[in-house]
């Protein structure tokens, strides 16, 4: 008996196999898309200005895992797409390896942009995010379709985004002085967005968002100093009625000019000077 349904159970497994078997290869097709890609004549401008020169990557064309799926984001006009890295190309780059040399954000730089052509509102806060950048690899910016390119300071604006990325990252190769955080710590808070610029500027913070946290405080005071022209930039700080806010801010520009003179050998005040030329050329 037992032989018997051995027997039976051994058929059944061959007619298994012979009935699984279509003739086809057992190995299954690949999941992951290795065609090759059709590339428009913006695709290809990228990767000669970006890709290939600088091992920087620029996605336009994205799915939603690619950005918080709990925003309500969209990718950008193709038409949105050029000036932007055409912005950041002259107002960024070349200024940077003008000063630091060919190799300079070749070395230290993001090597992904993520264009988002929609505004980044925040929950629960009167706040929008302008840009983020992530573990100094990656820095989306956001809002690209409304930006005005005969407007001066609304093309300042994903500029002054990535000059603070772009400080955070240099930050996480060559970190700040630690007396830094000690010119005017005690007004630092979470609660920053409940003052204005102007508010701030009086506490010996630059900007509104400085006032957050130290880091911060420093990014925002190279942003600052890197989308404005010096005379601008000047003209800011003069204007600040309280002497010791004015001191403080002017102690954190030593700073920050010396950050760049000894770890980068650049003259900060040179930098800002081609930055704003640059930038002033992008105006249309």
């Amino acid at each position: 008996m037992k032989k018997y349904i051995y027997k039976i159970v051994m058929i059944s497994s061959v007619f298994l196999v012979l009935g699984c078997d279509d003739g086809s290869d057992s190995v299954g097709k690949s999941q992951i898309d290795t065609s090759t890609p059709i590339l428009n004549d913006l695709d290809i401008w990228l990767r000669n200005n970006f890709v290939s020169t600088y091992n920087i990557e620029v996605l336009y064309k994205w799915d939603i895992n690619d950005t918080d799926i709990d925003r309500y984001l969209h990718p950008p006009y193709e038409a949105s797409v050029q000036p932007v890295a055409e912005a950041l190309q002259k107002a960024w780059i070349e200024p940077y390896t003008t000063l630091g040399g060919e190799n300079f954000v070749k070395k230290i730089a993001p090597r992904q942009f993520t264009f988002v052509g929609s505004f980044n509102y925040n929950p629960n806060s009167p706040t929008i995010t302008l840009g983020l950048a992530e573990a100094g690899a990656k820095i989306t910016l956001f809002n690209i379709d409304f930006l005005d390119f005969t407007d001066i300071n609304s093309i300042r604006q994903p500029l002054k985004t990535v000059q603070h990325e772009y400080g955070h990252i240099l930050n996480q190769n060559v970190p700040i002085d630690i007396n830094y955080g000690q010119i005017n710590p005690e007004n630092y808070t979470a609660q920053w967005f409940n003052r204005s610029d102007a508010q701030a500027r009086e506490l010996g913070y630059i900007t509104a968002y400085a006032s957050s946290q130290e880091s911060e405080d420093f990014v925002e005071m190279i942003s600052e100093m890197l989308t404005n022209s010096k005379e601008d930039f000047d003209a800011l700080v003069e204007s600040i009625d309280s002497d010791l806010a004015k001191s403080q801010i002017r102690e954190k520009e030593a700073m920050v000019a010396e950050y760049y003179q000894t770890n980068f050998n650049i003259d900060i005040y040179e930098l800002q000077a081609l930055m704003n030329a640059a930038t002033q050329e992008l105006v249309n």
